[in-house]
C-alpha cells in the first residue's frame, strides 16, 4: 500500500476486483503453484492488504519494508519449496499461458538458477514471470546488499558467472509496450484495456494486437520512465 508513486495501488478497484486479485487469479489459474503466499509488510497500512488475502483465501506473509529479499526469505522459511516464482503484485494483466509455460520450462531444464521473461525483454511491462532457485535465493540472501535486497531478484541475474540462467523470448515482440500499474497514466491505459476487453485473464498476443490497433491508448502511457534499480 506505501508505493511512493501511486500510493493504495494494488487494492485499487479494476473491473471489480482489486488489483491484487487480478494478480493472485492469473497466478491460480496457471495451474501450476503448490502454493501462493502474499508476500506483504508489517506497516500498519498493509493490514488491508491482509484483510483482502483473507477475502480471497491466499496465504500471507509480513515482513521488513525495504528488505524485501528477507520478506522473500522469512516466507520460504519452513516450505520445502525448491523454487520460488515471483510476481509483483501491480501486474494485474499477467497471462495464466506465460506462467504454466516458464514453470514448464524450468522443471524440464535441470540445474537452472534462474528462469525470466525480462533478461531479454519481448513481452509488455507487466506480463514479467521469474523463477528464482532456492540455492540462488539462499546464495543472495547471503552477499546481497543495498538496492539487491529491494529487488529480490536482481543480485542472481547480475552475477550471470555465478548462476545459470534462462530467458524466454516471445513473438510478437511488444517490449515497448507498458501494462505495470506505477502511476495514474498506467490506471488510465490498464482501465481502457478492462474496459475493452473485459474481466478475464486476456492471452498475451490479444492484448498486444489490441494496443497495438489503438495507438491512443498506447500513447496514455508511453512517456512513464521505469524506476532504475537503486536503493530504496
Amino acid at each position: 500500500m506505501g508505493s511512493t508513486r501511486l500510493p493504495g495501488k494494488v487494492l485499487r478497484e479494476l473491473g471489480g476486483r482489486s488489483v491484487l486479485e487480478w494478480v493472485v487469479r492469473a497466478a491460480r489459474e496457471a495451474g501450476t503453484l503448490d502454493e501462493l503466499v502474499v508476500a506483504t509488510t508489517t506497516e500498519q497500512a498493509d493490514d488491508a492488504v491482509v484483510a483482502e488475502c483473507r477475502r480471497l483465501g491466499v496465504s500471507w506473509h509480513r515482513g521488513p519494508v525495504d528488505d524485501v529479499l528477507t520478506r522473500f526469505m522469512e516466507t520460504l522459511a519452513g516450505r520445502r519449496w525448491d523454487a520460488m516464482m515471483r510476481f509483483t503484485a501491480d501486474c494485474p494483466l499477467l497471462d495464466p499461458a506465460v506462467i504454466r509455460e516458464a514453470a514448464l520450462v524450468f522443471r524440464a531444464v535441470r540445474g537452472l538458477d534462474y528462469l525470466s521473461t525480462a533478461l531479454t525483454r519481448t513481452l509488455p511491462r507487466g506480463l514479467d514471470v521469474e523463477i528464482v532457485g532456492r540455492g540462488a535465493l539462499e546464495r543472495a540472501d547471503a552477499e546481497a546488499a543495498g538496492f539487491h535486497r529491494t529487488h529480490v531478484t536482481s543480485y542472481v541475474y547480475s552475477h550471470p558467472e555465478d548462476a545459470r540462467l534462462l530467458g524466454l523470448a516471445y513473438q510478437p515482440v511488444a517490449g515497448d509496450l507498458r501494462v505495470t500499474l506505477d502511476t495514474e497514466d498506467d490506471w488510465r491505459l490498464i482501465s481502457r484495456v478492462v474496459d475493452g476487453l473485459g474481466d478475464r485473464c486476456v492471452p498475451f498476443g490479444t492484448l498486444v494486437s489490441w494496443l497495438r490497433e489503438r495507438p491512443e491508448v498506447c500513447g496514455l502511457n508511453a512517456h512513464v520512465q521505469q524506476k532504475e534499480l537503486q536503493d530504496a
